[in-house]
């Protein structure tokens, strides 16, 4: 777990004392995995560690922390250490699983752990038994440095000096032990077998849901869409002087820069004269209007709602970052526009969808047009591998023709008030990317994204999956005969095919399958440009299930208040065992899938019933602020703060409680959560609450951020999203009425 420095038990160091120097300055943490390994069973004898309080446990043996059982040899504990707290002394000690005593402490000095490093040399842990038997472990010691966000994105180990939390004593990550056989489980006569008997009719939610061929969900084309067809772009398009551009001349570029992570980027460079700048920060405060002397600054209450050209609707730092790369950057700047590039079946347009859902859901206006639509539209859906041939003057002006117009559709939806746009279409030569570029001087920033896969497994999956989804297919009744012309038009484009070098880029290389891979930069500076790599570096096709539920009913809820930490009403316990079931005999087979709660009780008890996977508390998930109205009724908070109550009903998506939240607050710190859920290959049951599950839903189902209050998140009904590379898909599991 994390990514920064490591060491092992010989001491020795995997990162430099520069990179270390900078995690703690970033206020890293230690990350600490004590194993010990015996081939040898011997009876019923526990390990357990106990030493220095308050991590790992204290030197009163009763109260030794148990280590967990990894393997038929293998035992472990992992904890983090608090910046105050970074010298260890401890010791291993074998205890009956049944009892407190007898305990065989470890023969030989403590062992210390400072800062990370083992002191001494690493050597077995040797026990003496009443016999005068010796039995030998051996000892795996390691210490990675973890960054505050790789912390908070992975497992939320032992916060607060391993205070626990204040539910029955559990710690913010604890995992069960696979339950025994023949356990009984209490739940199982109230849940059928069949959990098909538990699906509800999911709502018509977007066209995203089911198998639907991506490139379908793009844009529909407006200057395809009038009486007559098509307008004529050849004459425009021959007028293009269609050269290799010098990146040198065009672009002040730096060098390539490879890197499998965000880097730093340079930032814009400022502009002397802008003024009538607007900060919209949220329902009910101020907006900052320069005035025209350009000295002084009034306060306006006005929101103009109208303003096409108004911010995206973030908030909080995203929206300042991203405020600043629109005011401050060249007019261009301020639109961004997309281009993908790579060879057919590559991912493009999987690539092209959840970036226009990931920058949606963030609340940047995207829209994704996608050139096949348009080529569909123009030309019909039953063009042949030779359309596509460079050597085919009429099929290579057609081709141009089409993405000029998906190109102007793009510049022009962008002049009014859209802020990215994702061109979908191959742009494999130099001279279709110089059209391109030509095109969007004075109007937006391109950056090329190149999708690279040379694993032969994926592009065969993805040739099938063209064959059996692509409209250019759709009239072809012989599998065969489409997969025949489908290669041919492959050859036709990789005959010319020309990687990008000019420019700013990103290449994504071998990402695709989510194991390794590389991303590499060129040129890319700016707030958004950095949040898209980072999530495109975080991002793969690894199809698993996540399951989304709020917890079960709890007092508040029966009680109608809002907020609060109550426990569960009598109804939501019934739900918590027939939760734990479902998910035993859904997720029977993925021993690797983890349980993630919010902090608040109501959850933790949810899953507490829910054995065999880990159980993480997130922060992030917790229920929306409600602030100094948490614990009201609504008719309270209508009766006693009227104009609270008339804010909300008028705008729920802006509009934060006094003191507290608003639904774009909860999407802000959702962020992390939503990036982790994107890295995870391994199913993973989320439990959290209304507000919460209404915004991660959101961002599956690409809902529009003004629907996200008013999206139905019933109780005791499970969300099953299937993630992978068709699509999202949904299903509902109601356990109770």
């Amino acid at each position: 777990m994390g990514t920064g420095a490591s060491r092992n038990s010989d001491g020795g160091s995997h990162g430099g004392e520069e990179r270390e120097e900078s995690l703690d300055q970033a206020g890293g943490q230690l990350y600490v995995s004590l194993k010990m390994e015996n081939y040898k069973k011997k009876g019923d004898l526990i390990p357990h560690v106990y030493g220095s309080v308050p991590l790992v446990g204290s030197w009163d043996s009763s109260k030794a922390l148990s280590m967990e059982r990894e393997s038929t040899s293998m035992w472990e504990l992992s904890f983090v250490v608090p910046p105050n707290h970074e010298t260890l002394d401890f010791k291993f000690l074998l205890k009956p699983k049944h009892g407190y005593t007898p305990c065989i402490v470890e023969e030989g000095p403590n062992r210390q752990l400072i800062g990370g490093t083992l002191q001494g040399d690493a050597r077995l842990a040797l026990f003496k038994l009443d016999n005068e038997e010796v039995l030998e472990y051996r000892v795996l010691i390691k210490a990675d440095r973890v960054s505050p966000f790789d912390l908070a994105a992975s497992w939320r180990a032992y916060q607060d000096n391993l205070r626990p939390s204040t539910v029955r004593g559990i710690p913010d990550v604890s995992i069960d032990a696979v339950p025994e056989t023949g356990r009984e489980n209490g739940s199982s006569a109230s849940l059928e077998l069949d959990l098909e008997h538990y699906v509800v009719p999911a709502p018509s939610i977007s066209a995203n849901s089911g198998l639907v061929y991506a490139a379908n969900l793009a844009e529909n084309p407006r200057s395809l869409t009038f009486a007559g067809g098509c307008c004529d772009r050849t004459a425009t398009i021959k007028e293009m002087e269609v050269v290799i551009p010098d990146s040198s001349k065009v672009y002040s570029g730096s060098g390539m820069v490879e890197s499998k992570s965000v880097g730093t980027f340079s930032p814009l460079q400022k502009q002397e004269s802008h003024r009538g700048l607007f900060v919209d920060r949220g329902v009910g405060s101020p907006r900052l209007v320069k005035s025209s002397s350009s000295t002084t600054f009034s306060f306006g209450l006005k929101l103009d709602s109208q303003n096409k050209n108004s911010m995206p609707a973030a908030a909080g730092a995203v929206a300042a970052a991203a405020i600043a790369d629109q005011m401050l950057g060249p007019k261009e700047d301020r639109h961004l526009a997309l281009v993908l590039v790579g060879l057919p079946a590559r991912g493009k347009t999987f690539t092209a969808v959840k970036l226009t859902r990931y920058l949606r859901w963030l609340g940047h206006d995207t829209k994704h047009f996608n050139v096949g639509k348009y080529r569909r539209l123009k030309h019909g859906t039953n063009q042949s591998a030779d359309f596509f041939r460079a050597d085919n003057p009429e099929g290579m002006e057609a081709r141009n023709e089409v993405a000029a117009l998906a190109m102007d559709d793009m510049i022009a939806w962008m002049q009014e008030g859209g802020q990215v746009g994702i061109f979908d279409a191959t742009n494999s030569s130099r001279s279709r990317r110089n059209m391109l570029m030509k095109m969007a001087e004075g109007n937006c920033k391109i950056i090329f994204l190149e999708t690279i896969c040379n694993d032969e497994r994926i592009i065969e999956r993805n040739i099938r999956l063209k064959i059996q989804q692509s409209p250019d297919y759709a009239e072809e009744p012989d599998y065969e005969a489409g997969l025949r012309d489908f290669i041919i038009r492959l050859a036709n484009y990789e005959k010319v095919y020309e990687p990008v070098d000019e420019g700013s880029y990103i290449k994504m290389i071998d990402m695709a399958s989510g194991h390794g891979g590389q991303i590499q930069v060129n040129n890319i500076s700016g707030y958004l440009p950095g949040r898209i790599v980072f999530f495109l570096v975080n991002t793969h096709l690894t199809p698993r299930p996540i399951l989304l539920t709020r917890h079960g009913e709890s007092r508040d809820n029966v009680r109608g208040r809002i907020g609060g930490d109550s426990v569960l009403s009598d109804t939501g316990e019934i739900y918590m065992k027939k939760l734990a079931n479902f998910v035993e005999k859904r997720l029977k087979n993925e021993r690797t899938a983890s349980i993630w709660t919010s902090t608040l009780q109501r959850t933790i008890l949810t899953a507490s019933p829910i054995v065999g996977f880990p159980k993480i508390q997130w922060r992030a998930l917790d229920e929306i602020n409600a602030g100094v109205c948490d614990g009201m009724t609504y008719e309270e908070i209508k009766k006693n703060m009227p104009e609270e109550y008339e804010s909300r009903k008028k705008d729920k998506l802006r509009y934060r409680y006094p003191r507290g939240e608003s639904y774009l607050d909860v999407i802000q710190r959702l962020e992390p959560v939503i990036i982790e859920l994107e890295r995870q290959r391994a199913p993973v049951v989320v439990i959290s609450h209304q507000a919460v599950l209404r915004a991660l839903y959101a961002y599956f189902a690409d809902r529009p951020l003004k629907e996200i209050p008013h999206i139905e998140v019933p109780l005791h009904t499970i969300i099953e999203i299937q993630m992978g590379v068709t699509g999202v898909q949904e299903k509902r599991y109601k356990l109770m009425d």
